[in-house]
């Protein structure tokens, strides 16, 4: 496993070693040690999994505490860009984004700690995109960044995604005032 740090503290992308020969692959998804290890929460408390068609956009979401959470996402089938936005106040970061690819081919993993909007576009029809969350979801505690704010001025590469009612509204990152 080769683990990939960035500018922005605290995201990391986990490169899984991948064993493969005639019959097909075989990789860890996930090792409660070896994320230890990693600075990864112990217990990952929930998984969740969606199906997307090509040009969804979900996002930028994330919950406020003290039901915030961290994620360890991943493309099972497909290919995504996937874009964490820094919204810790006091980070030097704050405002800051990181656009990754995941895909079923390079099999990456993306660790997006508390502490960041989360949202991605799908690029492919039938996309799996899978999370493990550190906290349950609690839907009073969901909040929303618009994933089209001027502010952030993230290139997504399309310009009618396909958004959800909730992502198409709430705040942007200049009238927003972070919990965390």
């Amino acid at each position: 496993m080769i683990v990939e740090q960035f500018d922005i503290q605290g995201l990391l992308i986990i490169k899984p070693t991948i064993f493969s020969d005639d019959r097909g692959l075989f990789y860890e998804t996930y090792s409660k040690n070896k994320y230890h290890e990693i600075g990864l929460p112990i217990d990952l408390l929930q998984d969740n999994e969606s199906i997307s068609k090509k040009n969804v956009l979900r996002g930028l979401h994330f919950q406020n505490p003290p039901y915030d959470q961290g994620k360890l996402v991943r493309v099972i089938k497909g290919k995504v860009l996937d874009v964490a936005v820094d919204i810790r106040k006091k980070s030097p970061t704050y405002g800051k984004y990181l656009m990754v690819e995941l895909s079923e081919e390079n099999k990456y993993q993306f660790w997006i700690p508390s502490g960041f909007a989360h949202g991605f576009l799908s690029l492919t029809d039938e996309t799996i995109f899978t999370y493990k969350c550190s906290n349950f979801y609690n839907k009073d505690a969901e909040s929303v960044l618009i994933w089209s704010d001027t502010d952030l001025n993230i290139n997504w590469g399309v310009d009618t995604p396909i958004v959800s009612e909730k992502d198409n509204q709430l705040y942007s990152i200049s009238s927003f005032n972070s919990p965390f």
